[in-house]
């Protein structure tokens, strides 16, 4: 969750020493002796505490069993210990890969402030010159959150009149190849990672760097396809079913937190919640764009692991890991709330990327929240019936939209699209993406208590 640094410090020094008053010598000869006396006091408390435990073993655990004192040996017996997110991991990170955004030699506006907001810390983000990672290393090891300096005294002594000395690491993330086919590679990783690029590497878990192309990108998802030659690749992944993961499901994360130089580390934490809705944002600005229905997890996943794999128990890719809750909007300090896309919805948006390079999607056209977010006042002038409780509130639409034309409007409630019940936002994003551009689709709703029906027809989503 790359054109600005939101890199968090979180890991700050407190290098706040205690002082000792030393203005008199009767004062250091009253410390120490009651320093003295107090250890004393504890010698003689750890002695008979380990007398007390030491009885039932005769006191051996401090001599050999020949009794020999400095023979202590380490033992061959292996700890049996649970394996199964190894194997997890075994099977998943000879795919995963470092993906280098290499970016010509520019002036770079800052806008940490418009990126400091809530889900500001999208990985993958640039930095424009605070890296020492990226400053004191070879492009290798360069910071997800470094900047171009780190390569900038390369280029320059390189030739002017060459291409590639225009170009330097503008940022890192990470990406998981999932397929091989028809002597092609492809790669899933996040849009961010790869916006702006004028030209791609990636680096597999074995050190080697070769170039990438990007077969097709979508901002709304926040996802891309590469592609590499398919005789380099070393192994590949595959997608689990998103819709079988439930909270307290334990997973792994995959990347390259702050760059290749940590690259497949892996951190576990477990499904925080499978059906989130975060608000997404222009990388460039800062404006919320749209929404996005996440998984959420606390596997520790920080600046650079964009793009990388959410793994399950069966070694199986559940969740392209895009962003982290960094700060809450009062400045809080906020650990282990991560957001992933389902691997449903990755794998529906790169088959298309890979087909047609884009992807269409539809759209009604409107504005909503969720009936439950509104106050109480607001829920009774809409005369639902008591047992509607859940839905999705419309509170705009956008003339000329397919909803407006349907004959939707203003605070009706809709509870289903298609054959799906719709109780929130992230279910209406869920059953309307399910369906394809061109199609009519049924939407149920309330309109003053009374339960109606629209056929809408769908079109291609709108600027809005």
């Amino acid at each position: 969750m790359d054109n600005n640094n939101n890199q968090n410090n979180d890991s700050r020094m407190n290098n706040n020493e205690k002082k000792r008053d030393t203005n008199s010598g009767t004062s250091l000869w009253k410390i120490g002796l009651v320093a003295f006396v107090s250890a004393m006091l504890g010698v003689g408390i750890a002695f008979a505490g380990f007398s007390y435990f030491g009885n039932n073993n005769n006191d051996s655990t401090n001599m050999a069993s020949d009794g020999t004192a400095g023979t202590t040996q380490v033992s061959n017996t292996k700890a049996k210990t649970a394996n199964t997110m190894t194997g997890a991991y075994k099977q998943v990170n000879g795919a995963v890969v470092s993906v280098i955004n290499l970016q010509k030699q520019k002036e770079q506006s800052s806008s940490d402030g418009s990126l400091s907001s809530i889900f500001g810390d999208l990985f993958g983000d640039s930095n424009s010159g605070n890296s020492s990672d990226s400053n004191s290393s070879s492009d290798d090891n360069s910071s997800d959150n470094g900047s171009s300096d780190g390569n900038s005294s390369d280029n320059n002594s390189s030739s002017s009149s060459s291409k590639s000395a225009d170009l330097q690491e503008y940022s890192e993330g990470s990406g998981v190849i999932y397929s091989k086919q028809n002597g092609k590679g492809y790669i899933v990783t996040n849009n961010h990672v790869v916006e702006g690029s004028d030209s791609l590497e990636v680096i597999l878990e074995d050190g080697t760097k070769m170039s990438a192309k990007l077969v097709g990108s979508d901002s709304t998802t926040d996802l891309a396809v590469l592609e590499i030659d398919g005789n380099k690749v070393p192994a590949t992944a595959s997608f689990g079913n998103s819709d079988n993961v439930s909270p307290g499901d334990p997973v792994i994360a995959i990347g390259s937190p702050l760059g290749s130089q940590y690259a497949t580390t892996v951190t576990q934490g477990i499904i925080s919640a499978t059906n989130r809705t975060v608000e997404t944002q222009d990388q460039n600005t800062g404006q919320v764009t749209g929404e996005a229905t996440v998984i959420q997890t606390d596997a520790a996943i920080n600046p650079g692991n964009s793009g990388g794999p959410l793994v399950n128990e069966a070694g199986q890719i559940v969740g392209i890991n895009s962003m982290k809750l960094a700060s809450n909007t009062d400045g809080t300090s906020v650990e282990g709330m991560g957001f992933a896309i389902p691997s449903n919805e990755v794998v529906k948006i790169i088959n298309q990327l890979v087909k047609n390079g884009k992807v269409e999607r539809p759209s009604l056209g409107i504005k909503v929240i969720d009936l439950d977010q509104i106050t109480d006042d607001s829920q009774s002038s809409l005369k639902l019936p008591s047992n509607i409780t859940k839905g999705v509130v419309i509170y705009s639409t956008t003339a000329g939209s397919v909803a407006k034309s349907a004959g939707l409007e203003k605070n009706d409630v809709i509870v289903k699209l298609g054959e799906k019940k719709v109780s929130s936002v992230a279910d209406l994003h869920s059953a309307l993406y399910s369906h394809s551009v061109g199609d009519t689709v049924s939407v149920q709703y309330y309109r003053n208590g009374k339960l109606k029906t629209a056929q809408v027809h769908l079109t291609k989503k709108t600027s809005e």
